[in-house]
């Protein structure tokens, strides 16, 4: 079957915004109007965070527009009457308590707190998924060291980590261990709590212990039931073959491989650091390469889903038809338990909501926090809004079309 035949329409603008009043439209209509502006978008994320570290009384803007729309709450308790609402529409949500960049051991105990509150919480509420960051329990650098160390060693991701533990100072290896352990502990109660964890992917120069950890996790969980995902951008132009490996790996070590497939999100930090470092950028040349790899990994996964659990986490309408039409080719249902669809919340609900009319097993990625440590998730979504070709437009034009077909049905 074509695409084009598709029975899942992402035109369908009745079924996308039947939850939002035609007062939330015209809010998200003047949100994304705004963010068709590059120069104001570039301003907005100079002086936003310099404002707030400063203490300028901007949280009441903040939080009327960019964080109405892209965050559940600042609390986790507050995320509940979304996740209510969303879930009246068949949409599920991946909860993430999206602090970053809060470094010392303090704040990295404090995140694992709040985070097996999450878990707690996705038990009791039948919420599927929660998402975290390595960086929530690591400091960066640390990271970013034994990234490098693991880069001069042969072998297996796992290989090459077991060498670079060979080679650390009894200092270092046990600041690494509280990292380890921290995770461990996350994985381990959502594990007994039956939520799934997607560890998400991060900078490219602090990738490696990431990945390694991810698959350690995999191994000791992923037996029986997906439970530990990771996450593969496919914007770098070496996760393809990487994610080929890992299915090896997983293969040869008898656990399920579970994987959220998404495009990228620091594509224009990672092409300037490459530039200012005189190395090879890590991100594919052209757009075109990136849909390329991201479709031949869905086709990957689709084909291995009896030892493999996917995440389809992408706002591009043509690859959320092609995973469907793949599952609708191998005679699998739309919600079949190690496939599953997400977008962010406020962004292509188009996509989630027709996904969902149609059998899917679909969810909103969900961020909650204060104001001001949801600034770098907040930045990235008005920079990714503007920086994506066709994405505002896109926006823009659904919203307007529903606007129009409610005024002409009234």
């Amino acid at each position: 079957m074509a695409l084009s035949d598709s029975p899942i329409s992402f035109d369908n603008t009745e079924f996308a915004f039947e939850y939002k009043s035609d007062a939330a439209l015209r809010k998200a209509r003047f949100l994304f109007s705004l963010m068709s502006y590059p120069w104001l978008v570039a301003l907005g994320t100079r002086l936003t965070p310099w404002a707030i570290r400063v203490g300028l009384p901007i949280k009441g803007l903040l939080r009327k527009t960019l964080f109405a729309q892209f965050v559940g709450g600042e609390t986790l308790e507050s995320t509940q009457a979304v996740a209510a609402s969303l879930r009246s529409y068949g949409v599920q949500v991946i909860l993430d308590y999206g602090v970053e960049g809060k470094e010392g051991e303090e704040n990295f105990d404090n995140a694992v707190q709040e985070f097996s509150r999450v878990i707690d919480h996705a038990a009791v509420a039948s919420i599927p998924f929660m998402s975290i960051k390595v960086t929530g329990f690591a400091r960066f650098g640390l990271l970013e060291a034994l990234h490098q160390l693991m880069l001069s060693q042969p072998g297996t991701i796992l290989d090459r980590y077991q060498a670079m533990l060979n080679q650390l100072d009894p200092s270092v290896k046990g600041e690494w261990q509280k990292v380890y352990d921290r995770v461990l502990h996350l994985c381990t109660r959502a594990a007994e709590q039956r939520v799934g964890v997607a560890i998400d992917a991060e900078e490219s120069w602090i990738q490696e212990p990431i990945d390694a950890l991810a698959m350690q996790m995999m191994e000791r969980f992923n037996t029986d039931r997906p439970v530990v995902y990771n996450t593969i951008q496919l914007y770098r132009h070496d996760r393809y073959q990487f994610l080929q490996d890992c299915a090896a790996l997983s293969s040869s070590k008898n656990y399920l491989l579970a994987i959220k497939l998404v495009r990228g999100a620091y594509m224009e930090k990672e092409r300037k650091r490459a530039l200012e470092n005189d190395y090879d950028s890590p991100i594919h040349a052209n757009k075109q390469a990136v849909d390329r790899d991201y479709d031949q990994a869905l086709r990957f996964c689709v084909d291995r889903l009896e030892r493999m659990a996917l995440i389809v986490a992408s706002h591009n309408e043509h690859s959320n038809l092609l995973a469907t039409e793949l599952m609708i080719q191998k005679g699998q249902p739309l919600h079949h338990p190690h496939i599953h669809w997400s977008q962010l919340y406020g962004m292509s609900d188009n996509i989630t909501f027709n996904l969902s009319k149609a059998g899917a097993s679909v969810s909103k990625y969900l961020p909650f926090g204060p104001i001001e440590d949801v600034i770098p998730y907040l930045m990235r979504r008005a920079q990714e809004n503007t920086s994506v070709k066709g994405q505002t437009g896109r926006e823009l034009g659904l919203i307007q079309k529903e606007l129009d077909r409610r005024r002409h049905s009234a």
